[in-house]
């Protein structure tokens, strides 16, 4: 370890209010996605972007869907297994 790296400055902290309403959120959407598992929905991220398909597992910070979305995979996949981060999720609906 060189003595610039030991006093070296974060660049960037994450804020304590904002390191607690994340937590929250991504355990508030875990536990929704497991109510959804196996079910299809459709999840729009925060950044507009809107995915449909089978919730087939999810984690605290991952939601997996399989989707017959070709835009990202082409038309020769038959499922492809998308994933999502769960605090980028905006919206999550369940389709019957």
């Amino acid at each position: 370890m060189t003595l610039q790296s030991r006093n070296a400055s974060p660049l960037y902290k994450a804020e304590a209010e904002w390191v607690k309403n994340v937590h929250s959120t991504r355990q508030k959407l875990a536990g929704i996605c497991a109510q959804c598992l196996n079910r299809t929905v459709r999840v729009q991220t925060i950044d507009g972007h809107t995915f449909e398909g089978v919730v087939i597992g999810h984690d605290h910070t991952y939601l997996h869907i399989a989707s017959r979305d070709t835009r990202f995979w082409g038309p020769a996949s038959s499922a492809a297994i998308t994933t999502l981060v769960l605090f980028e999720l905006l919206v999550i609906t369940l389709l019957i």
